[in-house]
């Protein structure tokens, strides 16, 4: 099987976006993990993507502005939130590279709701906000539902510069145009794209988190292995296809 290659700036693959948005004030911080670790947490029909025979677990923070459907405008207000999740990285049978979600906490539950029932992507309604003290960024999160309720987490982070020329790993991480998701009985696949990530080198000044060890995998003990940030970019996405089916 051949497997797509990294490609930080690809030809947008899809003709029609079915959902619209943009990310912004995004904090990726990643940890290496044994790729044993990851395997039975990814949909049927998926396996761990690895670099350098590592799997990586990415605690992300950010805001999503003006989600929409297709051309249309954001919707008002409940387009617009915080999020923190918890991603894996997979590779399907076709040799399609993508993330797989094992938790996206989010500040509106309308949102939530629509994600769990249409794509049963693992949202969760949770209390979130961005504290800014110059170049010092605070992510707070604290889970509402559906549960485990209370579960948190607060990353402190210092944005420095701009990465001229991103390393593979920096890449690997980040150039990810499509979600893994199990959904209905089926695997599916959700294309997206976006302009190739500015981004900028950070520093983790302190992590307190609750949301790795609640999602099914073990909670943090080494430092990261990369710790990145970036102002956002406009994305938008296509349709889902079935890369595994029933049985």
């Amino acid at each position: 099987m051949d497997i797509e290659p990294v490609d930080p700036a690809p030809v947008r693959a899809f003709p029609r976006a079915s959902l619209r948005q943009r990310w912004t004030d995004l904090t990726f911080v990643h940890w290496a993990v044994a790729p044993e670790l990851v395997a039975p947490l990814l949909p049927a029909g998926t396996r761990p993507d690895t670099l350098d025979g590592a799997a990586h677990v990415g605690l992300v923070g950010f805001r999503m502005v003006g989600l929409g459907l297709g051309r249309g405008p954001g919707v008002p207000y409940l387009g617009t939130f915080w999020e923190t999740n918890v991603r894996l990285y997979s590779v399907d049978d076709a040799g399609r590279r993508a993330v797989v979600f094992r938790s996206l906490d989010a500040s509106r539950l309308v949102p939530v709701l629509v994600a769990r029932a249409s794509l049963r992507l693992p949202y969760l309604w949770s209390r979130m906000r961005l504290d800014r003290d110059g170049d010092t960024l605070t992510y707070h999160c604290r889970r509402r539902w559906p549960g485990p309720a209370g579960a948190a987490s607060r990353l402190v982070v210092r944005v420095g510069d701009p990465i001229a020329d991103p390393t593979p790993l920096e890449h690997f991480l980040t150039a990810r145009w499509g979600l893994h998701t199990r959904a209905y009985g089926r695997t599916l696949h959700l294309p997206n794209w976006h302009p190739r990530w500015p981004l900028h080198r950070a520093e983790l000044l302190s992590l307190n988190d609750e949301l790795v060890a609640a999602a099914g995998l073990p909670a943090p003990a080494e430092p990261p292995v990369s710790v990145l940030y970036s102002p956002g970019v406009p994305v938008v996405f296509g349709l889902p296809t079935v890369t595994r089916r029933p049985g």
